[in-house]
């Protein structure tokens, strides 16, 4: 059984081993669940499965990934609120 893989295949792949990078790495104590590093992966990976869904919708898979980004930009603005409320040194 031959893979026929489009771009938007790939583009899925490459965003599901990001989510589940970041996860790993924070479940290592490499990455904190709050820093920014962690929070684009799961954004961009969010992102990536949204894009293959050009090739096949799924209606359940689309509620997933829109609410994990939808998340992910509200970590990524809460970090930098944070930041911006934090006195100079």
């Amino acid at each position: 059984m031959a893979l026929n893989l489009e771009w938007y295949d790939w583009i899925g792949m490459l965003g599901t081993l990001m989510v589940l990078g970041a996860f790993f790495l924070l479940q290592a104590g490499r990455l904190s669940g709050t820093g920014i590093v962690y929070q684009l992966l799961n954004l961009f990976g969010a992102g990536g499965v949204l894009v293959s869904l050009l090739g096949k919708f799924n209606v359940s898979v689309f509620l997933l990934e829109a609410t994990w980004v939808a998340i992910s930009a509200y970590g990524i603005a809460r970090t930098f609120k944070a930041r911006q409320a934090r006195p100079p040194l």
